[in-house]
């Protein structure tokens, strides 16, 4: 099911190995990051704002935008609570730490297909973790000789991979006038304010939209 993702996070990760890299992380550091974050975009955020030296002042922004780019993951979690909501909170709360907008999309879809094995979920989530885990190291080691990401394109690979993740979850009418919503809220709000704040602002408007649209 992971197969038709795995080049593009194959390239996804060893772009943020080439920023980190830039960034002047350390290969051990890149790595925890890596690993134990595990948050993709908010990889990318958090090392646009790094300043190179910690301080608690850069310390706090960085959660902050980390946290307004990933409070997405609220709903994503809450729209699998039909899969997970008989599973013992021992296996689901450690089990979401693996949750991505990839494996998110595949549970979704073979649930409506009539899954209702929630290894599926899982199964997707550790493999996709181990291939983020290891997929930034070429990135990393050969960023000297890539001085402008943009150079080669690797600008569009963010944009281009979630573009991929919603096609199958396109459905109709209700999905297009959400996703509307969403996107005109987002680029108001970056016009407007500039930032990340349209990430939060344009979930939250299209889960509204959608939740109030019938079919």
């Amino acid at each position: 099911m992971c197969i038709p993702m795995i080049p593009g996070t194959l390239a996804f990760a060893a772009v943020f190995g080439t920023v980190a890299a830039q960034k002047g992380l350390t290969l051990l550091e890149a790595t925890l990051m890596n690993s134990f974050v595990f948050a993709g975009v908010s990889q990318f955020v958090a090392m646009e704002v790094y300043p190179g030296t910690i301080s608690w002042t850069s310390l706090l922004a960085m959660v902050g935008v980390m946290s307004a780019v990933n409070l997405r993951m609220l709903l994503l979690g809450a729209s699998l609570r039909p899969w997970l909501g008989n599973v013992p909170p021992s296996q689901t709360y450690p089990a979401l730490f693996f949750l991505t907008d990839i494996n998110w999309v595949i549970a979704l879809r073979e649930y409506a297909d009539g899954e209702r094995d929630w290894g599926v979920f899982l199964g997707s989530g550790l493999f996709l973790w181990s291939i983020w885990s290891l997929a930034f190291f070429p990135g990393f080691m050969f960023s000297s000789y890539i001085q402008d990401p943009r150079v080669f394109g690797l600008d569009v690979v963010m944009p281009a991979f979630f573009i991929a993740l919603l096609i199958p979850l396109w459905k109709g009418k209700r999905q297009t006038i959400s996703w509307m919503i969403a996107g005109s809220a987002a680029v108001v709000t970056w016009s407007v304010f500039g930032g990340y704040w349209g990430i939060l602002t344009g979930a939250l408007s299209g889960a509204i939209a959608g939740a109030f649209a019938d079919e």
